[in-house]
Parts: structure tokens; C-alpha cells; sequence
């Protein structure tokens, strides 16, 4: 076995991924940093941020009705509709006598504090109604306890509805879906890095927008307040049951100005012919591997190298839709060089696009590649947020 293999089954022993994704992982950082990276991804970010719908009410005016109400919220520093809240933790959570098991990302999101509902109860022996219980990941780690509010069976069968009310989970921050402002549409929940992305394209009012990947609509919405919901944000994704949400969400957010479409847009130029963009966002599915807190992690290097090879057919209908002069902006949310500067090379080398500055910069420069000092990465380790990737591209 070579040392690189020997280091990657020691650092994938020790934090629960596969094996040849960490060596793939260990071709661009080394074995001090991607234990950095990997530790950090195991807890939430620092600061638990979101984002004031500007379309309904000022982050000022939203930021002193939370602290009225005993809210310790924060401006962000450079992002005037961002807001934070510090993310406590992390604490002790006992293993109780009764156990209820589920999913990896319901564990994950019970442990920053929210409740558990039905669908993410994998198993819930012996438990019943009223019943204090421990909630723990597949692996059988402790997240989170909490009371039955339904019997185990019900929980599993009728897979709907509150499973358990969290009392104590193993890290607490705002409940931001329990709040009137949020039901009121005056919130999104977002990381940084994802707000970013749509300050980074820049929408200006009056404009067409094309937003590939739109789905839950954390991008979408935002760019319709930037754009005053004027102009027209033509919202895609290819997903019956995300387009509901994103169709669910632009109503929540009091949004006007998005045309939500159920398809592949990766054939939009086909299926739309006469459609002209002056801005295209790409945000497409991807491995993920920068989203926290990440308890363990199925994925593998043929994972990684599907999503890579996905990604790219997203460019070719995004160039034949945008105006001469205009602007694509690429995001993920995962770490991989194969994801993200990869997929730059890719597009330099086959499309009329040029990389441009982007008019924010809170990250890092990219990896090894022309220009990486263009392109921009967030690391769980160096930024406290998740770990992004941010690309802006220009038509010649």
C-alpha cells in the first residue's frame, strides 16, 4: 500500500468518509490541511447567518425587532442583508435508555437545533408517546434528545408530521422557522458564501435572468430583490418536488418577478429558441462535500466524477441563451479541484467565455489553474463558513 493510500485510510477511519474520495482530497491539499478541512466540517459554521427579504422590510428594521425580542443578531460586516446570529455549542448530550435513529440529514439538522419530524425516523423501538428520548445518527451518535410526540411505530409508518420536540441538542442557535418573520416571508435562511454568488453575478433592474439550477430559491429570491422584482428571472429545475418548494418559497418571499419552469435546462436552447439572457446562473447539483455540519460522508471519487461530468453540460445551452457581453456566474458548494477549477479549464478551452473579477471578494484565491487568482474558494477551516466555490465568467 502507498503512503498516500495509508494516509487516506487513517484520515477516513477517523472521520467517517470513503476512502478514495479522501485520496482524491489528498491530491490538492496535503494531510495537515484536509484534517483542518475535515474536523471543521464536522461541527456547524460559527455564526448562523440569513437573509432579510429587502423586498419586505430594511435589515435594519428586521435586526432591531429581533433584539427587541432578546435576539443576539449581527450585521454582517460587508453583506448589508445578511444577518448573524453565533451558533453555542458544543454540548453533551447523554445516550438515553430509548433511542430513536434517523437519517444522515436529519441528524445533521437536529443538531443544530431543529425539530425532528417523521420522515428522517429511520427506527424508533420501544418508544412511545411522551417518552424522553435520544436521537442519534445512523452511526449511532448522539445529536440531540428530545420528547416523543407520537409513538415509534407512528413515527416510521405514517412517516409525516413532528417526531420529536428537541430539548437539548448537541449545538443551538436561532430557530428561524418557528419565527413569524419568517412565515411573514422577511427571511432566508442562507450561508454567506451562497449570498455572495448572487452579489457576484449582479443583477441590475430591468434585466432577464436565467437561473439554471433554481430550486429551493435561495439564489432566485435573492436576485429578484436586488432587481427591485423588476425585470425577469426565468427559474428552472428539472425536480417535481423542489420546484414546489421553489415555487412555494417565491410566494412565502412575496416575489414577482420569476417565472418558475419545471424542465432540464440544459436544453433550453432548444426548448426556448428565442430566449436572450443578459446573466446566467449556474449553481448545479454537486457532491456537497463543503456543506456542515457533515456527521459522516457515503460519497466517492465516481460520485465526485459524475457530478464533473454532469456540470459541464450545463454550459452549452447557458452560452447559446446569453447576450454578447454578458455574464455567467458558476457555484457549488463542494471542495473538489475536479468541480470547480476543473470545470473552469473546461469552459475556457471550449466556449467563447473569458473569466472575470468578481466585484466581492471574502474567500480565497482557487487552486492551480490560469487565472486561479480570479476564481474564489471558501474553506470551513479559514472563512467559518461552508466550503464554496464562486466563478464569473463574461461572453467575448
Amino acid at each position: 500500500m502507498s503512503n498516500k493510500s495509508s494516509l487516506a485510510d487513517e484520515l477516513a477511519l477517523r472521520y467517517d468518509y470513503s476512502s478514495d474520495l479522501v485520496e482524491l482530497l489528498l491530491n490538492y491539499f496535503d494531510y495537515a490541511r484536509l484534517e483542518s478541512i475535515l474536523a471543521s466540517l464536522k461541527s456547524p459554521s460559527k455564526y448562523y447567518s440569513f437573509r432579510v427579504n429587502t423586498l419586505k422590510i430594511s435589515s435594519e428594521a428586521l435586526l432591531q425587532s429581533l433584539r427587541e425580542r432578546g435576539f443576539q443578531v449581527y450585521f454582517h460586516p460587508k453583506i448589508e442583508e445578511a444577518l448573524l446570529v453565533e451558533v453555542e455549542g458544543p454540548f453533551d448530550i447523554p445516550l438515553l435508555s430509548k433511542v430513536v435513529v434517523v437519517d444522515k440529514f436529519a441528524a445533521e439538522s437536529v443538531m443544530q437545533g431543529a425539530q425532528l419530524y417523521a420522515p428522517g425516523v429511520l427506527s424508533a423501538h420501544g418508544v412511545f408517546e411522551g417518552d424522553e428520548v435520544s436521537i442519534v445518527d445512523e452511526r449511532g451518535r448522539v445529536v440531540a434528545i428530545g420528547v416523543a410526540v407520537m409513538n415509534g411505530l407512528e413515527m416510521v409508518e405514517r412517516g409525516r408530521g413532528l417526531a420529536v420536540r428537541v430539548s437539548l441538542s448537541r449545538y443551538k442557535s436561532i430557530s428561524l422557522r418557528e419565527l413569524d418573520e419568517y412565515s411573514s416571508g422577511l427571511i432566508y435562511e442562507q450561508s454567506i458564501p451562497a449570498m455572495l454568488t448572487s452579489l457576484i453575478l449582479s443583477p441590475s433592474p430591468g434585466e432577464v435572468i436565467v437561473d439554471m439550477c433554481a430550486a429551493p430559491g435561495g439564489k432566485t429570491s435573492h436576485m429578484a430583490q436586488l432587481m427591485g422584482n423588476t425585470g425577469r428571472i426565468y427559474a428552472f429545475d428539472n425536480s417535481k418536488t423542489r420546484i414546489v418548494k421553489l415555487a412555494e418559497n417565491v410566494n412565502r418571499l412575496g416575489v414577482k418577478n420569476v417565472v418558475v419552469i419545471h424542465g432540464d435546462s440544459r436544453y433550453i436552447n432548444v426548448d426556448y429558441p428565442n430566449l436572450k439572457a443578459d446573466r446566467v446562473l449556474i449553481d448545479p447539483p454537486c457532491s456537497a462535500l463543503g456543506v456542515r455540519p457533515k456527521l459522516f460522508e457515503r460519497k466517492s471519487r465516481f460520485d465526485v466524477f459524475s457530478c464533473m461530468n454532469y456540470q459541464k453540460q450545463f454550459f452549452r445551452a447557458a452560452v447559446e441563451v446569453l447576450k454578447p457581453g454578458g455574464v455567467i456566474v458558476y457555484s457549488t458548494c463542494t471542495l473538489t479541484f475536479e468541480e470547480n477549477e476543473l470545470i473552469v479549464d473546461f469552459v475556457l478551452n471550449n466556449y467563447p467565455l473569458e473569466l472575470d473579477e468578481q466585484p466581492i471578494y471574502l474567500g480565497s484565491h482557487g487552486l492551480k489553474v490560469s487565472k486561479c487568482g480570479l476564481l474564489q474558494r471558501f474553506y470551513p477551516d479559514v472563512h467559518g463558513t461552508p466550503g464554496y466555490f464562486i466563478a464569473r465568467f463574461v461572453r467575448i
